[in-house]
């Protein structure tokens, strides 16, 4: 099926052509409002700074005081993934993260910043991190962390699209049973936006996990 937006594409794939969009209204925003911060916030400011205060009280929990100058890499991710996720709730747009490419390309981005983190923190010594507590079983945790490691962007990329692409499916089927599916639209709409917090939420939790692990010492 065709995939198309209410927006120019400009020829490009709807969902590409959606995470651009995203990209360019993210950086507007955060330019125009870089202006706008004030000692006395007011109710937008109020509403970002309860939001980022929870986050890095988040991080801090699970990434440790190490994990304080990693955390605006998070909170890029989260807010880009939240804003992906909303938009697709309204009608004629696509959330990216119900494409593939796009939750396989973020979660690449936090396991290469993991090991990237974890080998400037700790040098050769991160290496530690995969061969066990005692040398001579080495020979078998070191297999088993690496298949662990690489598991995880797939867990990451998986989870977020399936989430995604699973609620877009059921608005689609709901809007071509109309009107006699109104209660179930309105039931899907509900769960959509605990879906579209929730997915934000454990994909922001489980990257502070990944990079707090890596800036741990090794035993």
């Amino acid at each position: 099926m065709h995939e198309s937006i209410i927006l120019p594409s400009f020829g490009l794939h709807a969902h590409t052509a959606m995470m651009l969009y995203i990209i360019v209204g993210l950086a507007i925003f955060s330019v125009i409002m870089s202006g706008r911060f004030r000692m006395v916030p007011g109710k937008l400011q109020s509403i970002i700074e309860l939001v980022v205060d929870a986050f890095l009280k988040m991080a801090d929990e699970n990434m440790g005081h190490k994990g304080r100058k990693y955390f605006p890499l998070i909170m890029t991710l989260t807010v880009f993934i939240f804003v992906s996720n909303a938009v697709g709730m309204i009608p004629g747009l696509l959330p990216p993260t119900s494409n593939l490419n796009t939750t396989i390309g973020l979660a690449l981005v936090v396991f290469f910043a993991t090991h990237i983190i974890g080998f400037k923190e700790h040098g050769i010594k991160y290496i530690k991190h995969f061969i066990g507590p005692v040398w001579y079983m080495a020979w078998l945790i070191f297999p088993l962390e690496i298949i662990g490691h690489l598991a995880r962007p797939l867990s990451l990329s998986l989870r977020l699209f399936g989430n995604m692409m699973g609620h877009e499916q059921i608005v689609m089927v709901m809007l071509i049973l109309m009107p006699i599916a109104y209660p179930l639209l309105a039931i899907s709409t509900i769960m959509g936006v605990l879906v579209i917090f929730l997915q934000t939420f454990i994909f922001a939790l489980l990257s502070m996990l990944y990079i707090g692990g890596a800036l741990e010492e090794a035993h």
